[in-house]
């Protein structure tokens, strides 16, 4: 099992940027499917962006396309996720997952490896 852990995050100023980190362990992360998804207070979870094993293709939701970019390191088995002109609406607890490419699986954190999570506040 690959287990994450989360780094970045914290309070940003709408149009904002930030940058949210996730290193895996195990020797399998250049072979898997990996994702962001989001939570908001008081609602569900929120599939935000896919990548590839080996770096493409790269999927995102409406809500963050062209201001959102996954990327990801195989050599240092890290996951990225940068995040450019933050808007208020974006405030939620960030997870990274494994798998999900397209977000069409639904999400629970009952089922596969997530990251523990980390915070992110956009406001003046």
């Amino acid at each position: 099992e690959v287990r994450l852990m989360q780094s970045g995050g914290g309070l940003v100023q709408p149009g904002g940027s930030l940058k949210l980190s996730c290193a895996a362990s195990g020797p399998t992360f250049s072979r898997i499917i990996m994702s962001w998804a989001r939570q908001a207070p008081g609602k569900g979870l929120e599939w935000v962006a896919g990548i590839g094993s080996g770096g493409s293709p790269t999927a995102y939701a409406d809500s963050v396309k062209g201001r959102f970019t996954i990327s990801r390191d195989n050599a240092k088995s890290m996951l990225y996720l940068q995040l450019n002109n933050l808007k208020t609406e974006d405030t939620a607890m960030y997870y990274c997952l494994v798998g999900n490419l397209y977000g069409s699986r639904s999400l629970s954190r009952d089922d596969g490896s997530w990251g523990q999570g980390t915070q992110v506040t956009v406001s003046s």
